[in-house]
């Protein structure tokens, strides 16, 4: 049973950063997923991946992992760039691209 460690990208049609702060530890799936013969659903035997588990840091995650005896591996975190432009820099006139109103 390994888990994966991660911090969640922010939602991309939103500018906040909500949900975007905590780290995440989730379980890997470790048995396959079949299709249920009546239904259609894909079905599991494995419940831990339905547990999805938020912690404040990096080290309390994985400190976590290390206490409940869980093989884990860390995805390190992508951090947006902030790309700065203001209102009047769309009428300038050295613009890259030339304004076509």
């Amino acid at each position: 049973m390994t888990a994966r460690i991660y911090r969640p990208a922010p939602n991309a049609m939103q500018s906040g950063k909500g949900k975007s702060r905590q780290w995440v530890l989730v379980h890997e799936l470790s048995a396959p997923r079949d299709i249920d013969p009546l239904m259609g659903y894909t079905t599991s035997t494995d419940t831990r991946q339905q547990v999805r588990l938020s912690f404040e840091s990096l080290e309390a995650a994985e400190a976590y992992a290390q206490k409940n005896g869980i093989a884990y591996s860390v995805q390190a975190a992508h951090d947006a760039t902030p790309k700065r432009q203001s209102y009047p820099d769309n009428f300038r006139a050295d613009r890259k691209t030339p304004w076509t109103h």
